[in-house]
Formats: C-alpha cells, structure tokens, sequence
C-alpha cells in the first residue's frame, strides 16, 4: 500500500536499505534475442479495461471536458466547431504515443547490447519493483524519476520491460521529434510529445490535460514525467515545476479515482554520459541540436568506461492520504466535473509542498559512489594535493557524510587507498595522478591558447568535477548552511544564529531544494546532525564550537563557499556595470563576461561565477527579494535594480570578493 504521508521529518540515522539486484548480470550470460522476444505478460491496474493508442484517441477527442473546451474556442475565436475539432484531432495526432511491442522489443535487444558495453552493473532495489507492481495493480501509478542524463528514460523502460513490469508512458520534449526515425521510434515505445510552453494556447492545454487524465482514470498505463522538467546539468536537483503533477492529482481531487499513487525514482551514475557537455552548456557553448546524425557521431561514447548505475524505486506516495485533512474536495462538486477550474491558493499550495517533497526523497534515495567524496575534496583544492592526504581526507568525509545518513555504496572490504585509487582510473578523464600528486585535468584546445580560451578549458574541468561533487551537497546542506551562519552571526546566540540561517536559506532557496516553509525543521535538523557528529553542543548561551568542530565547520562552510563568491560576483555586476536597459536575455552572457574579466585580473578564483545556471539562480533570489525588478519598458522586459539593497545583500554575503581560497584546518 502507498504511504500514508510523504516522509516523517528524516531520521539521518542510517537505516536498512533495500537489496539491490544486478539487471544485466542475466543479460551477460544469456541471448539478447530471447530476452527481448520473452513472453512478456505484465500485472495490469485491476480496473483496465483494454484499450489499444486509437481507441485512446478516440475517448479524449469526444470526451465531454475536451469538448467544452473546443466549444468555448469555437465561440472566442470564432471558427466553427468543426475546425476547432480538427484543429485538436491534429494536435493529438502530433502528441500521443503509438505503443507498439515489436518495437519495445527492438529497442529491449539494442538497449541490452548498449548497456552491457556502457555499465559495469545496472543495480535496481528488487522491494521497490514489488511496491511499484502491486502499486500498478491498486491505483494509478505516476512514475517520477530524478532528471540527470538522456540515459534516465531508456533506462525506466528498460527495466520495466525486464521485469514484466507494464511500460509507462512517457512525457517528453518535441525535440526528439526533429529526430528523423529515431523520434518515431521512441513514439511507438509509449513517449508522447509536448510542447514546451503552451502560452495562452487554450486548446492545447485542454487537449493535453485530458490526454493525461484519460490514462490516469482508466489506468491505462503508468505514467512518467521528471518533475524537474529537464535535465539537470549540475547534478544538483532543480526547483520543481507543477504542471504536469497538478493534472496528475486533478483526477483524485474531483472523485474520479480512488486514489492516485506517486512514484519517486532516484537514478544514480557513477560516471555521467554527458559531463563536459554539460560543464561547457554551462559556460555559454550552445546546446546541440537533437538528431539522429549527432546521435550516430555519440557512438565513441561506448568506448567508453561509465561504471555502474543504481535505479532506487521509493514507496509510492498516496495522494488520498497526502490530502486527508489538508484539501477538502468538495469545491470540484460546486460545477460540473468537465468544466475546468483554476486551482485554488489550497490546493497551489499543496502541489507546491508536494512536489518538493517528491524532489527530496530522490535526493535522500541517491546511491553515492566514492567519487562524489573525491570531487568534493579535490573541489575545495583546486592546485591538486597529495594522494595520501587525498585518501585521508576522503575517508574523513565518508565518516562525516555518514553520521549525515548519506547513502554510500562503499566496498568496505577494499583497502580505502584502492577505493580512492579505483574511482581516480574511471575518471582519469578529470584527473590524473602524477608523481604521488592528484591534480585536475585541463583540455587543450586546438591552435594558440589565449588567456581566455585557457580560462574556459579550466572551467569546464571545475564545472565537470563540480557535478560531482554537486551529487551529495544535499547531504551537507543544511549543517554547512548553519556552519556559515555560526560564522556570520554576531553571538552564538541561537536566534541569532537562526537569523542569519534563514536569510542564507532564503537566498540559496533556487540553488537546491528547500522545503517551503520549513526553515525551522532544517535549523533543527541541521542542529541535530551537527550535534551528532560532535561538532557543536548546546550551551546556555546559545551554540558552541568543539574542539572536533574547529575542523568540521570549516569544512562545512568551504562547501558553500563557490556558491558565495559566485552570488557576490551577481551583486557586484549589478552594483558596478549594469545598465540602465539590461534585459533578462543579456543578463547571463554581461555577468559571464564580467567575471572572466575578474578571473583574468587574478582578482577572482571561482569558476562556478561562470555558470549560467549559478547566474539564473542569483538573479531568481534577487527577484524575489525585490532587490531587483522586472519593468516592462516599450516592447520589452528590462531588469530595474535597486543598487542600495543589492549592495546589502552582498555585504550580508560576506562583502568583497576573497581573492585567494580560505585556508581550511588541515585534517
């Protein structure tokens, strides 16, 4: 059965998890062609009837919601009904999946041979595909994986179809519909095409919203989307975006299920396809297009070495339990159900906590490799270190990050020193081991190297080591948070170390995921982890240091550091060099731009003030601490900034840039 509530207030004392299977281990020592022509004869939701793509289409376009909307189309726009219906026949037709099992199984013995070549191991929690089957067989199932690599879906289908689990169907960008054959195939595989912003486009809504429900109410097939929208090209979890769940819930809230049972899925890899892609995204590279040639020149990847994957499928989550006592159904009876209504502020807010929720279970059921250790102490020794004390404090962190509840899938029968040395080989893409000493790798460009182009090779080595590092911040989180506010605040007074910890949650609420309306709870479990590890104790006159803290904090803080300077570097663009009609658009490459010229001027040595997706998040906290505003000026949008307030919030930041790293208590 779904779990009665999302998650209790997490317990970092580390608790059982579940036994991991090794999917490919069969598929080494058995045909390929037999697994994929496997009698395949999956549980169905208990209620389904059987329905094929067509007979599917069919149920939306003449269904009574579907069919208000056209009419209100028809009476605004002033098209006839008819058109309007044709109009939505055709948007379907562009949208919706053509499922077909020679095609599954097509892609079952290609994606087998893929993987086998990719992937040391493909490891799935065999209790988590018991819950997800008999979940399939009570309610309908959203499947809502974490976003990291275009690997994430291939890989959900995959082993569903393994494990006679029933497909899902899969909400995915238009982009790969430009992909000639290839987006076709993924079509008829159960992906169904959507736009990527509607705008005002009400017959697409409307067309889309009841595709989804359709299949939700029939419990026709489990459906996936990823919660952040899109790939995440730090690692880092996105801020979850709502429309799609909030269709997902609509169902259960007007009575037309029972119940409706949500599925976090958290996919972990020790080594990411897409890693210097993502870190030169970051840095202003254009993404490349999606096609089939560029997919056919990918194809040197799989001489490649990408280690193993772990796929964590977390117990569903019952929205009828989530709801009980918090929404009251009974407004979805005041108007007919096919009428559509705007969610109220109630019901906004109980997808927003939701949704967040969601992001965070993902995040505490990642399976870290040791790597993710090893990126987070090369990241705070950019100049490269001893391999001994690389080890030594490697293992330090692991203990940390355990005492944390951090879920490590360390080999502790292996000497830490070929733990350490294991994962330095699979990554000797970003760094390498030279005469005892580990240092970052930096790429050469072809042709003389200007100051600037060997400034953006060394970013994009940072950025790529940083994704890793990105992987367990979640677990340091709140403890590094409390750690810099310990250092900002004027007493060790609890309130007023509670203070400056709200404001740094508050800005960094875009960074990483941040429950609303939690900033208690995160103080108090910060205070908890912190006490527990023995890095601080409560004394009467408010929180104290020990004498292991002298160490720990430091550490802490040195973790958020990047995003400190980073968030300055924002401030201190706007307060010196904006102008007067910057727009968001300019936004990114003027700060880009400003901070190389700070790093060439040797006055700055953060390469995350270089990322896009740093700048985003900085000018997102800006706005919605109204230091900064949007103002509509002619035919365009230009940011406003109030220079007084941006100036105080980079001073509350820690005021002038730092030039050099602060120096860390050695280990």
């Amino acid at each position: 059965m779904a779990s009665k509530s999302l998650c209790s207030r997490r317990d970092p004392v580390l608790k059982k998890r579940d036994d991991f299977e090794d999917v490919l281990e069969e598929r080494r020592n058995s045909s390929d062609l037999r697994y994929a022509f496997k009698c395949y004869a999956p549980v169905l939701y208990k209620g389904l009837s059987p329905c094929t793509p067509t007979m599917l289409k069919t149920v939306v376009l003449q269904s009574e919601p579907l069919q208000y909307a056209i009419n209100q189309v028809s009476a605004e726009s002033g098209e006839s009904v008819e058109l309007v219906q044709e109009e939505a026949a055709a948007i379907l037709e562009e949208m919706a999946h053509r499922l077909k099992l020679s095609t599954v199984r097509f892609f079952a013995f290609t994606l087998s041979k893929a993987f086998k070549r990719l992937f040391h191991s493909v490891c799935v929690n065999e209790e988590g595909l018991q819950r997800l089957q008999q979940a399939i067989h009570e309610h309908p199932v959203v499947l809502l994986p974490s976003h990291r690599s275009y690997m994430d879906f291939l890989m959900m289908s995959y082993i569903l179809y393994t494990c006679d689990l029933k497909l899902p169907v899969i909400a995915a960008g238009m982009d790969f519909m430009s992909m000639k054959f290839v987006g076709e195939m993924l079509r008829m595989s159960g992906a169904f095409f959507i736009r990527r912003s509607f705008g005002g486009d009400k017959l697409y809504w409307a067309v889309f919203s009841e595709y989804v429900k359709t299949m939700l109410r029939s419990g026709y097939a489990p459906i996936e989307f990823f919660l952040e929208g899109t790939r995440s090209r730090t690692s880092k979890s996105l801020t979850p975006k709502l429309g799609l769940l909030n269709i997902a819930m609509e169902p259960f809230f007007k009575g037309e299920v029972f119940d409706v049972s949500l599925m976090p899925v958290s996919i972990s890899y020790e080594r990411v396809l897409e890693e210097a892609l993502y870190a030169r995204e970051l840095l202003g590279v254009p993404k490349p297009k999606e096609s089939t040639s560029g997919l056919l020149k990918a194809r040197k990847i799989f001489s490649e070495d990408y280690g193993s994957m772990h796929v964590y499928f977390g117990s569903p989550v019952s929205v009828r339990s989530l709801a009980q006592g918090r929404i009251n159904r009974s407004q979805y009876n005041l108007v007919p159900r096919h009428i559509p209504q705007k969610p109220s502020n109630e019901i906004q807010s109980f997808v927003n906590d939701t949704a967040y929720q969601l992001v965070r279970m993902q995040e505490e059921n990642m399976v870290l490799k040791p790597w993710v250790l090893i990126a987070t102490v090369l990241m705070q020794n950019l100049d490269g270190m001893e391999l001994s004390q690389l080890v030594e404090q490697t293992v330090w962190l692991r203990d940390l990050a355990r005492s944390f509840g951090a879920f490590l899938d360390w080999p502790d029968h292996t000497s830490s020193s070929k733990v350490v040395s294991s994962s330095l080989s699979l990554h000797r893409n970003l760094a390498s081991v030279c005469g005892g000493r580990v240092c970052l790798l930096v790429g050469r460009p072809p042709g003389p190297e200007s100051p600037e182009t060997a400034l953006f090779e060394r970013a994009v080595s940072v950025l790529s080591c940083a994704s890793y590092r990105n992987q367990i911040l979640h677990v340091f989180l709140r403890p590094a948070l409390l750690a810099v506010a310990m250092q900002a605040a004027t007493s060790p007074r609890k309130d007023e170390v509670y203070n400056c910890f709200s404001f740094l949650r508050n800005m960094f609420s875009n960074e990483f995921i941040l429950c609303p309306g939690e900033s208690v709870q995160d103080f108090d479990e910060a205070c908890y982890l912190l006490m527990k590890c023995g890095a601080v104790q409560m004394l009467p006159q408010g929180i104290g240091t020990t004498d292991s803290g002298r160490v720990t904090l430091p550490y802490l803080c040195a973790m958020l550091e990047p995003f400190m300077q980073g968030y300055q570097v924002v401030c201190r663009y706007l307060c010196e060099e904006t102008t007067d009609n910057l727009t968001e658009k300019q936004f990114v490459p003027a700060v880009r731009s400003f901070a190389v010229k700070l790093h060439l001027a040797g006055s700055l040595r953060c390469y995350e003030a270089l990322s896009s997706d740093l700048q985003k998040n900085a000018l997102a906290a800006l706005l919605r601490l109204n230091a900064v505003k949007k103002v509509k000026m002619a035919d365009q949008v230009v940011l406003k900034v109030n220079k007084m307030a941006v100036n105080s919030l980079e001073d509350t930041l820690g005021g002038k840039i730092p030039t050099q790293k602060p120096v860390l208590a050695r280990l």
